[in-house]
């Protein structure tokens, strides 16, 4: 068999050692893989690439199509934007495949049954990272759900249950609240789960589905989520299994797939030989099974196995009453290497087959797309920063104000808002409110389609009047249905 060519980075803190000890065990168990090595992350950043990525880079990746790929650091609350999500995104690497397995009695969890898989949308959601300071007061984050994201990441679940032996796959959303985005995932969930018969489908509202998971997860076995759910809740199930330096990672597209440890890059640690590589070699067992070097995957997998069996840890799972040798990040990806052609005893060994080809006939698209809907502009919500210096009563103040200086061209303001609760007509002086307003202008016609050139007029009676309007969102019916929801309290 030729080799298959990859691309290997070997990132930032702990990432170049837990590299060389996987790269070391793939090596010795005799993967068919060339290794093309390119630097991304925080020395990039530091040369004065805003992106993390230098432009050879990304021809290697196309190149290859595989990337195998240790943790990089990402600044927190300013800085460079995450490379992670960068990378992500840009290769459409739309579904990131997590395993949360427990190997219970030799490392200490609550939970000796777990075995969850966590599907997690990779391309959208808060994720897109479109924020903005509005106002004195006010930051914004825009979550963004599409039809085709969420055709692409739940099938991607079904088809994984399908091909691996699972059960039930599970959705976790927050539409009691969010009821257009996360109502749409719901949707298509439902729509999707359908075509599979022969898998469990279920959803829960994500809170006390989460609750659930962290107290019973093996009621659980494919959870598939949204972008931000699924990256908290992943390192949740990772880390109730029982750590979640042993938890790696998939993340696949339909042309370049990813894979990765899901801890970070952990500066504090690096140049100790301390370092668990477990994640980052996990990861690398779900590219060997990727490319279709499942003997090697199997071979190297039970080979670790053995080894967590052995008790020889590494020092973040080390317990005297059960660990047998505390080692390094060199002698962990030696003992393993040590233990090649052998089975764990206690612990259930892996077996992993190639996937039976399917025939061209029997794929189905991973997304539809549909014929358009019949869209009519029906109003417009219009974004005001103003402030009178009183955090509580001023939409009542605010509204008078607002319906003398903007109404009139056909339209009328029908509802104020502050951080989405309705403070006018007949508001609240409990309410609590910052200068951030939410304007809702409908027709003065009930049902009355609006036009553009209404809006913009409208706009130029705001501005006229010494109002600062910030943004405006479009309030459109679909097929006749509202695609907007109304303010809580209206």
């Amino acid at each position: 068999m030729s080799n298959v060519s990859i691309t290997v980075a070997k990132g930032d803190g702990i990432g170049p050692e837990i590299m060389d000890a996987t790269l070391h065990i793939l090596k010795e168990a005799g993967a068919r893989i060339d290794i093309e090595e390119i630097e991304i992350g925080e020395k990039v950043y530091l040369s004065g690439n805003s992106a993390g990525i230098a432009p050879e880079s990304w021809d290697s990746l196309r190149r290859t199509k595989v990337f195998l790929k240790a943790p990089i650091t990402t600044p927190q609350g300013g800085g460079f934007k995450s490379l992670n999500v960068t990378v992500r995104k840009t290769l459409g690497l739309y579904a990131n495949i997590r395993p949360c397995v427990s190997y219970h009695p030799f490392i200490k969890t609550k939970h000796p049954v777990m075995d969850v898989v966590i599907v997690r949308e990779n391309e959208e959601d808060t994720y897109a990272g479109i924020e903005h300071r509005q106002t004195d007061m006010v930051e914004q984050c825009l979550k963004l759900i599409s039809r085709p994201g969420c055709e692409k990441i739940v099938r991607y679940a079904f088809e994984y249950a399908v091909a691996n032996n699972r059960k039930k796959v599970t959705a976790f959303m927050k539409d009691n609240i969010m009821k257009q985005t996360d109502g749409l995932f719901h949707k298509i969930f439902d729509e999707i789960a359908v075509e599979y018969p022969g898998i469990e489908a279920d959803h829960w509202i994500v809170d006390i589905g989460a609750a659930k998971m962290a107290d019973t997860p093996e009621n659980f076995d494919v959870i598939v989520m949204e972008n931000l759910y699924g990256d908290i809740l992943s390192d949740v199930a990772a880390q109730i299994a029982g750590s979640v330096g042993l938890a790696g990672s998939a993340n696949i597209g339909e042309n370049i797939s990813m894979f990765e440890a899901i801890h970070g890059s952990a500066p504090r640690r690096a140049g100790q030989n301390l370092a668990n590589p477990s994640g980052l070699f996990l990861g690398s067992v779900l590219m060997l099974n990727h490319i279709n070097q499942q003997d090697v995957a199997e071979l190297a997998h039970n080979a670790w196995l053995r080894t967590i069996e052995d008790g020889v840890h590494t020092y973040d799972i080390f317990k005297d009453s059960v660990s047998k040798e505390k080692v390094g990040t060199k002698e962990f990806a030696e003992a393993v290497v040590a233990r090649l052609g052998q089975k764990p005893e206690t612990l259930k060994p892996v077996e992993y087959r190639k996937a039976d080809p399917i025939a061209e006939a029997d794929k189905k698209p991973i997304y539809s797309i549909r014929e358009p809907a019949k869209k009519e502009l029906v109003g417009v919500d219009v974004f005001l920063h103003w402030w009178n210096g009183n955090f509580y009563g001023s939409g009542n103040d605010l509204g008078p104000k607002l319906e003398a200086a903007a109404n009139g061209g056909g339209l009328k303001l029908v509802m104020i808002s502050n951080r989405g609760t309705k403070v006018y007509p007949k508001g609240f002086d409990d309410t609590f409110c910052v200068d951030h307003w939410r304007c809702r202008f409908m027709s003065d016609n009930d049902n009355e389609v609006v036009t553009h050139q209404q809006v913009i007029d409208l706009l130029s009676r705001i501005n006229a009047a010494g109002f600062d309007f910030i943004k405006t969102e479009h309030l459109c019916k679909f097929d006749g249905v509202a695609g907007f929801q109304l303010g809580q309290g209206q």
